[in-house]
C-alpha cells in the first residue's frame, strides 16, 4: 500500500510517498481502507522526533481516518465489511490502509463528506473530552480558549455553543484571525500578541474570570492562565508549544481552589478510549449527523502533498482542518 514514510525525524522535506505491507488487524480490530485522513498538531511534533506513537502502534503519522472497512480481526461483532466509518488511530493514518479497533468506531452520518469525517475524531473528541469531561464547563459560564483557528479551538467554540448556549465564550487569536474567530460565536476574541488576555479576561467577565481555560502552550501561560482563572476554576492543559516547565503560586491556587488537569488522548488504555467515543457519540454525533455542528475544512489535498500540509499548519496558514485525501471510498 501507499503510505506517507519518515526516513529521519526533520522538517516537512523529510515526508515522503513510499510502499509498505497492508497491515492486517488483530483481535478486536477491522482494517480500514482509508478515504481521508487529516493534519494535526501532534503529527508535527512525531515527524520532528518528540512524539513516538504508543508502544504496538503504527509509525506511520496520523491520528484519525475516515473510509470503509475492508477487513474484520478476530472477535469483532456488530460491524461489516463496507461500513462506512470514522476513527481514532494511535497511529497510520497516512496510508490507504489503517488499523483501528472496533470499539473506537463511529458511523460516518450519511449527511458527512469523507472530508469532513476526517476532521471529527481528534479535535471534536479531544474539545470534548477537555473543555467539558475534565474541565466540567456548564450552561453560563466563562470558557477561556487558547489556539484561534486550530482544529481543537474551532471544534470547542462549536461544542460550547450547542452544549452550553448561554456560556461566554473567550478566544486567543492572531490578528489574521479575529473577525473569522468572532463569526464562529466568540464573545471575546483577544489578540495574543497585542493584549495582555488575562487581563481582557478579567475586564470582560467583570473580575470573575474563566471558569474553564484550554490551552495548548504550556509554560509560556501558566502565570496569565492562572490570573485568568477564576475562583474554582479548572484549567486544562493539552499541549507544552510554549515549554514544558514553569513556576506556580501554589499558594495563591490553593486560596482560588483552582486545578490544573493535564491531558492526552492518544496515550489513554483502549477502554478508556472506548468509554469516551461512546459519550460522544450520544452527546455529539447527533449534531454533526444534524449538521448542527460542520466540520471547518480549511484544505484538502491529496495524500502526495503531505509536505505543503505540513507547511501549512506549521505556518499557522490554517483555520479549522487541513486534510489528506487518500482514496475515494462510500
Amino acid at each position: 500500500m501507499k503510505a506517507v514514510l519518515l526516513d529521519e525525524f526533520g522538517g516537512p522535506e523529510r515526508l515522503r510517498l513510499g510502499d509498505v505491507p497492508s497491515p492486517a488487524p488483530a483481535d478486536g480490530q477491522v482494517r480500514i481502507r482509508v478515504a481521508a485522513t487529516s493534519v494535526n498538531r501532534p503529527d508535527i511534533v512525531q515527524r520532528e522526533g518528540h512524539y513516538p506513537p504508543p508502544k504496538g502502534e503504527s509509525e506511520i503519522l496520523g491520528l484519525e481516518v475516515a473510509g470503509t472497512i475492508d477487513e474484520l480481526g478476530p472477535g469483532v461483532s456488530g460491524w461489516e465489511v463496507g461500513d462506512r466509518v470514522m476513527t481514532l488511530v494511535g497511529g497510520g493514518g497516512y496510508a490507504e490502509y489503517a488499523l483501528a479497533y472496533a470499539d473506537h468506531l463511529l458511523c460516518v452520518p450519511d449527511s458527512m463528506s469523507n472530508a469532513e469525517a476526517a476532521c471529527v475524531c481528534e479535535t471534536y473528541i479531544t474539545a470534548y473530552l477537555n473543555v467539558f469531561r475534565l474541565g466540567g464547563l456548564r450552561d453560563g459560564q466563562n470558557v477561556l480558549l487558547h489556539g484561534g483557528g486550530g482544529g481543537v479551538n474551532t471544534a470547542a467554540i462549536q461544542l460550547c455553543r450547542r452544549l452550553t448556549p448561554d456560556a461566554r465564550i473567550m478566544v486567543t487569536a492572531s490578528a489574521g484571525k479575529l473577525e473569522r474567530v468572532r463569526g464562529l460565536g466568540a464573545h471575546l476574541v483577544v489578540d495574543y500578541r497585542a493584549q495582555d488576555f488575562a487581563e481582557a479576561v478579567r475586564e470582560f467577565t467583570d473580575r470573575a474570570g474563566a471558569h474553564v481555560i484550554l490551552d495548548h502552550i504550556g509554560a509560556t501561560y501558566l502565570a496569565r492562565n492562572m490570573k485568568a482563572l477564576g475562583v474554582g476554576g479548572t484549567l486544562v492543559i493539552i499541549g507544552v508549544m510554549g515549554g514544558a516547565k514553569a513556576e506556580l503560586n501554589l499558594a495563591l491556587m490553593m486560596v482560588k481552589r483552582q486545578r490544573i488537569i493535564g491531558s492526552v488522548l492518544r496515550s489513554r488504555p483502549r477502554a478508556e478510549k472506548a468509554g469516551i467515543i461512546d459519550d460522544f457519540r450520544s452527546t455529539v454525533l447527533p449534531l454533526l449527523a444534524e449538521r448542527r455542528i460542520v466540520p471547518l475544512l480549511h484544505a484538502e489535498l491529496p495524500l502526495a502533498e503531505v509536505r505543503r500540509a505540513h507547511e501549512m499548519m506549521e505556518a499557522g496558514e490554517h483555520f479549522g482542518k487541513i486534510v489528506l485525501r487518500v482514496a475515494e471510498t462510500g
